[in-house]
């Protein structure tokens, strides 16, 4: 169901890359909404996944960009304002990689290049999004920019490895960059720390199936979707968040406030 939540409203959404992923949902949702927006992932990652399907279906155009890369980063916001007819109203940042991961790199073994090109991916760039963005003042007061996160950043999931190092340093840049966005554009920051969720970057964590039955058996509404994160962030580009700002949400079904729940228990000392 449509809302017009959106409506008129435009965007970036980074990191789309096939069907599961919850940039595309996000796209999918965001243009039922009425908004319209510019599609980028780096040029590898488009050649693995289907983000020309997506901007057929969105009607919308698709801008290469390694977000690690300034000088790209430049010319995609430079290239959207001119395609979108102005002022951006929305960026996601759905990006994500760890090499030690890919690679089976234990936490307590890692090669420190691929752990760097992992920060500068999954962490960095968002700083050098959002720098990017300000110094052209191309950010719409009342603006809304998101992040996805995870619970690892605050909590040890032990093959998480470096990535939860990655959203530790991601969920601090958005405090930091977002107090200066609020006082000098109006334009909010946030990150929402979402549920393990089948992606196809998630699944490249080993024992990743684990934890998402056990997040699904410890949340008292179960794990939240990617299609729900979706609805979220939808509700976080809308003007009906226009003081939310410098938060790391959680769209996880309540796992972030449990202790223990009864169906995690009965796991251990079987049912009575």
């Amino acid at each position: 169901m449509s809302y017009n939540l959106l409506k008129g409203k435009k965007g970036i959404i980074f990191g789309a890359l096939d069907s599961n992923s919850i940039a595309w949902k996000t796209a999918e949702r965001v243009h039922e909404e009425g908004g319209q927006f510019v599609l980028t992932n780096a040029p590898v990652a488009m050649r693995m996944g289907q983000i020309n399907e997506l901007a057929e279906k969105t009607g919308s155009q698709v801008i290469p960009a390694d977000a690690t890369s300034v000088e790209d980063l430049q010319k995609l916001v430079e290239q959207s304002m001119e395609i979108l007819g102005g002022k951006i109203d929305f960026v996601l940042h759905s990006i994500g990689m760890s090499i030690n991961v890919r690679k089976g790199n234990h936490y307590t073994n890692q090669n420190y290049d691929w752990t760097q090109k992992g920060t500068d991916v999954s962490a960095m760039s968002f700083h050098k999004v959002m720098q990017t963005l300000y110094k052209a003042d191309a950010m719409n007061e009342w603006g809304s920019i998101v992040a996805l996160s995870y619970m690892a950043a605050q909590r040890v999931f032990p093959d998480y490895n470096d990535m939860a190092d990655n959203k530790a340093y991601l969920e601090s840049i958005a405090r930091s960059f977002g107090y200066f966005f609020g006082r000098d554009k109006k334009v909010r920051v946030n990150t929402i720390s979402q549920s393990p969720t089948p992606t196809t970057a998630g699944s490249g964590v080993k024992g990743f199936d684990g934890f998402i039955a056990y997040a699904d058996k410890m949340s008292p509404l179960g794990n939240a979707t990617a299609l729900d994160c979706a609805n979220y962030a939808v509700t976080l580009f809308s003007d009906l968040t226009k003081r939310v700002t410098l938060q790391n949400l959680y769209n996880d079904g309540g796992f972030s406030n449990m202790g223990v729940s009864d169906a995690v228990m009965s796991t251990f000392v079987g049912e009575e």
